[in-house]
């Protein structure tokens, strides 16, 4: 693994808006590391992993993660990965969580980051380049937002069933059999998955089978491959899950982000 510590931008600080491009290798890490503005990380292929003020996130390109100033973090990457980040100074974050998120950025957001991608805008050289930067702000400000994209908890009943299911993402067994397995009802458990996690039971598990299907495409495995592998009993079913989370088709999404 390799541990790489953050070099702050020359004069960032000076700015109220700058981008920055980067590109690390799999099984890279960040060491713990604190900004003075805000910072909205978009990732372009694979999963990015980090902790946030002892808060960890995960989240598939679909989610960029808002840090707030000063918010102490550091990441770790799996695989290969693209990272663009759009960086706001402090003064200006106000409106914005105070608190590490997923922002749910819509397709205003996604059209000017793509635009600065492609001309590798570092800093808004032109009106033209202030206003969309403002724009980007001005749509994040409305966005909503999410604790987490995959999140945990120390419940004692919801603790013990999301570990063994991370560890086996196609362990196929309803609510009522978990529920059995940890010695409560099925009705106590699905109130648990809500009020801890923010989502059903099924949606915990569709994401985290998201999260692995995109590993395993990595890896280059088939489709079909991957279907059994995370307890589907046909490609189809995998599809339409990856589909409702990505937008696209696992081949798709294979051909726009191949291994590096």
């Amino acid at each position: 693994m390799v541990q790489l510590a953050y070099q702050e931008p020359v004069h960032a600080s000076d700015f109220r808006f700058f981008l920055r491009y980067e590109e690390t290798n799999a099984r890279t890490e960040y060491l713990p590391h604190r900004h003075r503005w805000g910072q909205l990380i978009f990732v372009e292929g694979n999963v990015l992993q980090m902790e946030v003020e002892g808060k960890r996130l995960l989240t598939p390109a679909a989610f960029p993660v808002w840090i707030p100033p000063e918010h102490q973090h550091a990441s770790y990457n799996h695989k290969h990965i693209r990272l663009l980040t759009f960086n706001v100074a402090a003064e200006y974050c106000s409106g914005m969580p105070q608190h590490a998120c997923l922002i749910q950025a819509g397709p205003i957001v996604k059209a000017i980051m793509a635009d600065f991608a492609v001309r590798q805008l570092y800093l808004p050289q032109t009106e033209a380049d202030l206003r969309l930067c403002e724009a980007v702000l001005d749509q994040l400000l409305i966005a909503p937002f999410q604790e987490s994209y995959l999140p945990r908890s120390d419940d004692k009943y919801l603790a013990p069933v999301l570990q063994a299911l991370e560890s086996n993402p196609g362990d196929n067994r309803t609510v009522a059999q978990w529920a059995q397995q940890v010695y409560t009802t099925e009705r106590t458990l699905a109130r648990r998955c809500q009020a801890e996690l923010g989502m059903s039971f099924s949606e915990w598990r569709q994401r985290l089978r998201f999260l692995h299907a995109i590993s395993l495409l990595e890896q280059g495995k088939s489709v079909q491959d991957i279907a059994l592998e995370l307890g589907y009993s046909s490609a189809s079913a995998l599809i339409v899950m990856f589909q409702q989370q990505a937008g696209t088709t696992p081949e798709r999404y294979r051909a726009r982000h191949p291994p590096a």
